[in-house]
């Protein structure tokens, strides 16, 4: 079985649902995350999910000295923008795995290896869009090549030591794995003739980001409002039993990327309260919806 380690780097302080996010890691065994954080211990652990506890300060230090950049004065939510580097970052951490990824903790997990199994584990790149990078979760093969490969963005030490954001994770890195999308499939592929970083690439559309631009896999415009996570499965009111890699729920806590026609406003903006599964029940079955995290 291929190895497989997530780096998710997060700053400030854990978000209500950081509990429910590590049980959904529990439940896949098989593969690591290494979370370097300045946040208090989490209640819930996992063998699995590995915590590196660092001031802010010293992890941007790392990133300054690892690509040779002025990172000081960067926010914690410009380590959007560094996420195409921490393969490069971290290759002494990661050096035993076959892949390694980068994600977000604004997800719940279903079960990962039934979606990403040994012969999807045969590409160089997996990505849960269609059309590009997925930011929440892409997974790469722990080549040299693969680790470098940012340094194609042009212009890349100026976009990541700048203080702005600028989406370098999806917008500009998927430039250097897919370029040409619109093109048909075959005009693709003899483009990727000429370049190694388009051949063998696994780009498909996941459903994991809810209340974005769009249609459903039914091709409807709506989106399922309510999801079930029942020991590591997840699957949702509109699909019946199809399961589900994970989902990506920014749409629900922000309106930065909710699209119009679901209001200007996120659900979860209002709510006093998100996380309404007690510590003690979340080994158990919980929902996802706009009323946040619940019980079954």
């Amino acid at each position: 079985m291929k190895s497989i380690v997530i780096i998710v780097p997060y700053f400030g302080q854990w978000p209500e649902w950081i509990d429910l996010y590590i049980e959904s890691c529990k439940h896949n065994p098989t593969i690591d995350w290494l979370l370097f954080s300045d946040c208090s211990p989490p209640k819930n652990t996992a063998k699995n999910v590995k915590i590196t506890y660092i001031s802010f300060q010293d992890y941007k230090r790392n990133i300054s000295d690892s690509l040779g950049i002025n990172f000081s004065k960067a926010s914690p939510y410009k380590l959007c923008d560094i996420k195409p580097a921490l393969g490069f970052i971290h290759q002494d951490e990661i050096k035993h795995y076959d892949y390694y990824g980068f994600g977000d903790i604004d997800v719940i997990y279903g079960d990962i290896r039934s979606f990403y199994n040994e012969k999807v584990l045969t590409h160089n790149l997996i990505s849960t869009h269609w059309d590009r990078i997925s930011g929440h979760l892409a997974l790469f093969k722990n080549t040299k090549k693969n680790r470098i490969a940012f340094k194609l963005i042009k212009n890349w030490q100026q976009l990541m030591a700048d203080t702005k954001h600028h989406g370098i994770d999806e917008s500009k890195f998927s430039k250097i794995y897919l370029r040409h999308k619109k093109y048909s499939r075959w005009l693709r592929k003899c483009y990727s003739l000429f370049n190694a970083y388009n051949r063998n690439c696994y780009f498909k559309e996941q459903y994991s980001t809810i209340l974005s631009p769009i249609s459903w896999i039914n091709g409807s415009e709506e989106h399922p409002t309510v999801w079930y996570w029942k020991n590591g499965k997840l699957t949702n009111n509109i699909d019946g039993d199809r399961e589900f890699l994970y989902l990506h729920f920014m749409n629900l806590k922000s309106a930065s990327w909710l699209h119009k026609k679901y209001g200007n406003k996120a659900a979860w903006e209002t709510l006093k309260k998100i996380n309404h599964v007690p510590f003690n029940k979340i080994t158990n079955n919980w929902i996802i919806s706009k009323e946040g995290f619940i019980p079954i």
